[in-house]
């Protein structure tokens, strides 16, 4: 089987008026299959860009893109869009969910997109609000969940097309630590389910929770490491509900 994710020589130059900015200068990275990967960096530092080529989002001035095998560094758009909608499931910071459809409806999209018929597209989000936890909230609007459920639903998008790859941009940046913790648990759930998680963050206690981190600096990538990723649910489990803190201390003489 070949590396899940394949880059040689990846770099991104956009023309800015009369200025060229180099977001990615050269970058060599390969991903394997089932695996979890932190992406960090200072804004600027060209992680975003990254992950907008892994996902198909974007194409690379130059270099070798390989996506499970497949060369899609000069695909058209319509072939991006089907590579995406086949292999990559998006988990954005500010959720993007529709905000007049229910729970369902919004983790039932993609398979419209994908001419999914209605009775199977219902079966498969209700599988996947489960799988987060949100069982019995399916007809719930965003405005009537938690930033974590809104979250939660967003992660249940991605999954329901049954996509090898999550990709995660900033998934716990809008979140309280607690929350943060139960996200990274459902991330790393769905890594022991042979799913490849790649996201990118800003806060290094949540790279903790991968099994790779990468570092980049001004379009290039500085660090490569490996580690034993901590368990998440076991920090869910210790960590104090928002306002707990606050709530004792005001208690005390």
């Amino acid at each position: 089987m070949p590396p899940l994710v394949e880059m040689r020589g990846i770099t991104r130059t956009y023309v800015m008026g009369d200025n060229l900015v180099h977001a990615l200068r050269g970058v060599d990275l390969t991903i394997e299959h089932g695996s979890s990967l932190a992406i960090m960096g200072t804004s600027g530092s060209g992680k975003s860009t990254l992950m907008n080529i892994m996902g198909c989002l974007d194409q690379p001035t130059k270099g070798n893109y390989l996506l499970n095998g497949r060369d899609v560094a000069r695909l058209s758009r319509a072939q991006l869009a089907e590579v995406r909608g086949r292999m990559i499931g998006f988990v954005f910071q500010s959720f993007n969910l529709l905000s007049r459809t229910s729970a369902l409806e919004n983790v039932e999209t993609p398979l419209l997109y994908q001419g999914i018929p209605a009775k199977d597209r219902h079966r498969r989000a209700m599988e996947a609000l489960k799988k987060v936890g949100l069982e019995g909230r399916e007809d719930h609007h965003p405005n009537q969940l938690s930033g974590g459920q809104q979250q939660r639903v967003a992660i249940a998008r991605a999954l329901v097309t049954d996509a090898p790859v999550i990709m995660a941009d900033e998934p716990t940046g809008n979140l309280d630590t607690k929350t943060s913790y139960e996200v990274m648990t459902i991330l790393q759930g769905l890594v022991k389910d042979g799913k490849t998680v790649i996201l990118v963050t800003h806060e290094t206690d949540i790279a903790a929770y991968a099994k790779r981190v990468i570092t980049l600096r001004d379009g290039v990538i500085v660090s490569d490491k490996q580690q034993e990723p901590l368990d998440a649910a076991a920090a869910a489990a210790l960590a104090k509900p928002p306002g707990a803190a606050e709530t004792v201390q005001a208690g005390q003489p």
